[in-house]
């Protein structure tokens, strides 16, 4: 058999920025073992295998050395093929069924909303490891059921940062969000994303990390509309409204290619 495949640039406007993932779609349920030999083919972030259920569509997300709980930018991503390939008409509300519960996306224009559970932070001591792997000092530091959330001082510290990646891999999370205020004007705070553990040295653009630092910046800033910018090599921006339990995360996406995985 063979599989549609696409690659999509996700909280991208134009090619080669925002975050890669590979979209796989199945007809049914597949092997874990064999999805995750496709992931480590493709080397990206994130690779998402959807296919159709009486409801919407069920979704796995693999790193190449991993399965997640919940990811972002390749939900964003998978909404995106299924309306530009027409399996959905653009005004249909698509429902994926994952490890996360139900997540929905529905197109805002030239963007894609895409509805996720709130990730709520509790503050705890620095790990001596963590810090001195980053080589920051902690403004604060709190813990997600999946990452560490670290602000510091400013965006040029959080530019500065040059992870110990051997180091940092050690540490018992899946993931470290780094994040600072920022002064230009066109974006509420900026943040970085660091996953050796996970098989990612540096996320280019972290959907899921936004479930927390959305609820986080709002507390701080007292807004429930943000705008957010990840601060990598190719970088990503990002609109944020939390509402309660959700946050709703908006970003643009583009196909990069389209083929079959024989």
């Amino acid at each position: 058999m063979s599989f549609p495949l696409f690659q999509v640039d996700a909280f991208a406007s134009k090619p080669f920025s925002g975050n890669p993932a590979a979209i796989c779609f199945l007809t049914e349920a597949c092997d874990a073992t064999w999805m995750q030999q496709v992931a480590a083919e493709m080397n990206l972030s994130e690779t998402a295998f959807l296919y159709p259920k009486e409801a919407g569509y069920h979704l796995r997300w693999f790193t190449p050395v991993c399965e997640v709980d919940l990811c972002g930018h390749a939900t964003l991503a998978s909404a995106h093929i299924l309306w530009e390939e027409k399996h959905v008409d653009l005004e249909t509300v698509i429902q994926f069924e994952t490890r996360s519960g139900v997540l929905r996306a529905e197109k805002k224009e030239n963007r894609i909303q895409i509805d996720f559970p709130a990730e709520a932070e509790q503050r705890v001591d620095a790990p001596l490891e963590l810090l001195e792997a980053l080589g920051v000092e902690a403004v604060y530091l709190g813990k997600t059921r999946f990452d560490y959330l670290i602000e510091v001082s400013n965006e040029t510290v959080l530019r500065g940062i040059q992870p110990d990646f051997n180091r940092l891999k050690k540490v018992a999370m899946r993931g470290v969000i780094v994040t600072a205020s920022t002064s230009n004007a066109d974006y509420d705070f900026v943040s970085r994303f660091f996953a050796p553990a996970a098989g990612i040295d540096e996320d280019p653009v972290t959907g899921s990390a936004h479930c927390v630092l959305g609820p986080y910046w709002e507390k701080r800033m007292g807004k429930k509309m943000l705008n957010a910018y990840q601060i990598s090599a190719r970088g990503g921006r990002l609109k944020i409204r939390c509402q309660g339990e959700r946050v709703f995360l908006e970003g643009e996406a583009l196909t990069v290619f389209r083929g079959s995985l024989l």
